[in-house]
Parts: C-alpha cells; sequence; structure tokens
C-alpha cells in the first residue's frame, strides 16, 4: 500500500468503493485522513463498513468542510451527465480526482524523481504496459505494475528511487488526474471509443494527451504518430518543450523509432540502427503488436535499458491473457483467446494476423457495426455469433461471410472447432475476437476470455500452449 499522506488531517469524501475505490480509502486513512466513502449500492457500502472504512451518505455530509472529491474511474465526470456527487462537489468548490492523481501527489511529495512510467491508447495499453515492465524485470530492475491493467495503484509499493512504477491509465483516470506528471508518458493511438462517457471524439482525444503533455521536466513523451490525432498530440508536445520521441510502424522516420520488416529502428541524426528483432515472437504477432512492442522499447531506452537488453526482454515476454492469447492446438487447429478485443479497431488487429479464420464475434456492440472490417472478410472462413450483436452481425455479413447466429459461447467453440478440424486448411484459427463488450452475458471480457479459454481446454486431445 502507498500511504496518501499528501491530505493527512484533511476531510476527503470517496464514491464507488470497488476495487480501487476501497484502496484509495485505505491509503488516504493510513496517510492520517478523515474519510467518508459512499456508493449508491448498498453491499459496497456494506462491505467497505465491515473493512473498517468510515461511510456516510453524501447527500447529508457538509461539503465546505471536504477538501477533495475522491471519484472512482467508473463513475461520470462530465457525460452524459455528472454524477449527483461532482455536482454537489462543484457547487461547493470542492476538486474532483481519483487514485492516479493521489498517486501523483505522493510521489511529488515523497520521491519527485523516482521513475513513474504511464501509458495510456485506445487499443494496446495493457500489452504496452505488461511489455515495459517485462523488459524492466528481466533486465534486473523493481517494476511496480499496476492501474487499469489490474492492481489498484495504491495498492503498489510505495514510490522510491529503486523502483519503477508501469501503470496502464485509462482515459477515465486521466480525467480525474488533472497534475498526471510521468517521467515517462506513452500515447500508443486513438480511435473511436468511449464516446459515450467523453462527448466526442475529440474530447476523448485532448484527455488522452494529457498523459503525455504532462510529462515532468527532463522526462520523455512516446508518441505513436500512425494516426492524426496523435500525430497532431505529438507536434503540440514536442511545440510545448517536451523531450519526445515519435514511433511509426507505417513509414520510416527521420528521427524516433519505427519498424520496418519486423525490426525495431532508430533513427537519429540522418542514420537508423536495430534495437531490437520482432519477428518470430508469438506474443508480439501483427502490426498492433508491433507499434506496442516500439512504444515499449522507446520507454525502455529512455530508462536507460540497452538494445541488448531490450531484445532479450522481448524473446522472453509470454503475452497478455486475453489478448492473442495463445490457448493451444488440436489436430492442427490453433485456438485464440483475444476477447480483450472490445471494439473494431481492437478486433481488426487480430484478424489482420492470420488467413484462415473460424471467428467468434459478438457480445454487446458499440457503435458502427462491424462493416469497417470487410477489407478481412476474405480471411474469414466461417463467423459463429454470439450475444445481443449476433443479428445485426449476421446482417452486415450477409452474403460476404458464411455465418451461424451461435447465440453462445460454449456453442460457438463447439462449432467452429468441428468446422476448423474438417476444413483440411493447413493452419486454422479459432479466433475469439469479439469486437464487442461482454457486458450481456459476462462480467467482463476477463471473464468471457476465461470461459473460452476452458472451454478450449476441455476439447479432446487439446494440447495447451502453456
Amino acid at each position: 500500500m502507498i500511504p496518501v499522506t499528501v491530505f493527512s488531517g484533511k476531510k476527503i469524501a470517496l464514491f464507488g468503493l470497488g476495487g480501487s475505490g476501497l484502496a484509495s480509502a485505505s491509503a488516504l486513512l493510513a496517510g492520517g485522513a478523515d474519510v467518508v466513502g459512499w456508493d449508491d449500492g448498498a453491499e459496497a457500502v456494506a462491505k467497505a463498513a465491515s473493512a473498517g472504512i468510515p461511510t456516510g451518505d453524501l447527500r447529508q455530509i457538509d461539503w465546505t468542510r471536504i477538501s477533495a472529491l475522491v471519484l472512482a474511474p467508473g463513475v461520470p465526470l462530465t457525460h452524459p451527465q455528472p454524477h449527483w456527487t461532482v455536482v454537489l462537489a462543484r457547487a461547493a468548490g470542492v476538486e474532483v480526482i481519483g487514485d492516479i492523481e493521489l498517486f501523483c501527489r505522493e510521489r511529488r511529495s515523497r520521491a519527485p524523481k523516482a521513475s513513474f512510467v504511464a501509458i495510456t491508447g485506445t487499443n494496446g495499453k495493457s500489452t504496452t504496459t505488461a511489455l515495459v515492465a517485462h523488459l524492466l524485470r528481466s533486465a534486473g530492475r523493481e517494476p511496480e505494475m499496476g492501474g487499469n491493467i489490474g492492481t489498484a495503484i495504491l495498492s503498489l509499493a510505495p514510490p522510491d528511487a529503486s523502483r519503477t512504477h508501469v501503470i496502464e491509465c485509462s482515459s477515465y483516470q486521466i480525467d480525474l488526474a488533472p497534475t498526471l506528471d510521468p517521467s515517462v508518458g506513452i500515447l500508443l493511438n486513438v480511435t473511436e471509443d468511449h464516446l459515450d462517457r467523453h462527448g466526442t471524439l475529440a474530447h476523448y482525444a485532448e484527455v488522452k494527451e494529457r498523459l503525455v503533455a504532462g510529462v515532468q521536466e527532463n522526462g520523455i513523451a512516446v508518441i505513436g504518430v500512425d494516426d492524426p490525432w496523435c500525430a497532431a498530440a505529438a507536434d503540440r508536445v514536442e511545440r510545448g518543450g517536451k523531450h519526445l520521441t515519435r514511433v511509426s510502424v507505417q513509414r520510416a522516420l527521420r528521427e524516433g523509432l519505427y519498424v520496418e520488416s519486423e525490426n525495431i529502428m532508430q533513427a537519429a541524426n540522418g542514420a537508423a540502427h536495430l534495437i531490437a528483432r520482432i519477428g518470430g515472437i508469438g506474443s508480439l504477432r501483427g502490426l498492433h503488436n508491433a507499434q506496442n512492442a516500439a512504444c515499449a522499447a522507446g520507454a525502455a531506452l529512455a530508462l536507460g535499458l540497452s538494445a541488448q537488453a531490450i531484445q532479450q526482454g522481448l524473446v522472453s515476454f509470454p503475452g497478455l491473457s486475453h489478448r492473442m492469447e495463445e490457448v493451444g492446438r488440436k489436430a492442427g487447429v490453433l485456438f485464440v483467446n483475444d476477447s480483450k478485443a472490445t471494439n473494431v479497431d481492437s478486433a481488426a488487429q487480430a484478424l489482420a494476423c492470420f488467413s484462415d479464420i473460424f471467428w467468434i464475434a459478438g457480445g454487446r456492440a458499440k457503435t458502427g457495426g462491424i462493416a469497417s472490417l470487410d477489407r478481412f472478410f476474405a480471411r474469414i472462413r466461417k463467423a459463429y455469433l454470439i450475444g445481443e450483436a449476433a443479428s445485426d452481425f449476421a446482417a452486415e455479413l450477409g452474403g460476404k461471410v458464411p455465418h451461424v447466429v451461435a447465440g453462445t459461447l460454449e456453442r460457438a467453440v463447439e462449432l467452429a472447432a468441428a468446422d476448423a478440424e474438417a476444413s483440411e486448411i493447413a493452419e486454422p484459427v479459432v479466433l475469439l475476437s469479439p469486437a464487442c463488450a461482454s457486458f450481456d452475458q459476462y462480467r467482463n471480457f476477463e471473464v468471457r476470455g476465461d470461459k473460452f479459454r476452458e472451454l478450449v481446454r476441455a476439447l479432446p486431445g487439446l494440447t495447451p500452449s502453456r
């Protein structure tokens, strides 16, 4: 735990008593703050109270005595409308912040030069976060990994000179961290997502940009420049006087890192040299993972790792659960768990990696459907559609791709496995890459991916990948 001492002796209101909320409350209490927590769910309030966290209805408190409202990242700050606690806080002139902001303030108080890598982007941020931590660990460093990837940031060990905090940041978390100031900030990409919470793509992109715009003096911003939003952000960050490493997987750069023929190259002063080779690394298959690897390499270089150390770390990277995770093989059929592909852009990255795909897709659809995936339809031998989106996806696939409305993941795995095995194709792939959220059938994408893995591993004759 990181005791948050910067609010010692002050009264803090906290809303949202899930995992990160409980961690924030405990960290504030350990640092000497006077905390009152609340949640819209009675069960969450009872759980917090049983854990020793003071609770009380925030509608009834005296807001003039409150120094800050700590909001869980899942609670609306601006769209579709501010949560009622945000309205009360703003009416009283109380700042609204989140757990990332608490970490930033405590780091500045306790160890302002401690290494802090913050990673964001629409797609790839979890893989890149895990990869940066793996590169550091492989090189003998002591990374603390958390944030949006799983472990709440305030549950990690405190910042000090011997540790590097490697933190995945969602747009919701960035929106609640007005003084976010990593020593290394990574912005991978920006495509349409979470517009229900940010209103417009322009506002969503602006929130993402704050992470790299805020890198501390002498820090490094690492920005993928293959989409127009991030390319413009890189220009603004550079004009703002920040040190910048541009990254591209689409073209050679005069300055920065780029990927060419599965090699990560570093260009400077009119010359380029090899940093690492990523060809043949199964856990880093595909152009999207090339971007993840190149951005992670940029962070590693900024933290003083050698090209040799980066290469060794890339080769040994096991990959991330639920993101292009190879579950196993049966009679030549490869089963891949890409449950983390909760939007069309993320699914496109997976579809681009294989030629003969038996595709499991569907769930709770986001805006736009799957029409933009038509360039990959020739790769799909058959689609198995599940969840709320099944009928709409079937209509979009029409006569272009053979498909069946399987309804459930259980039925989809059964049908896809049988069809792939009977296809006599040299290297068939059963790919779960839903292009949808999971909430119609599963609590989250992890539960969905775990179920897929369980179903695949129960197939007779399967050889697990690991």
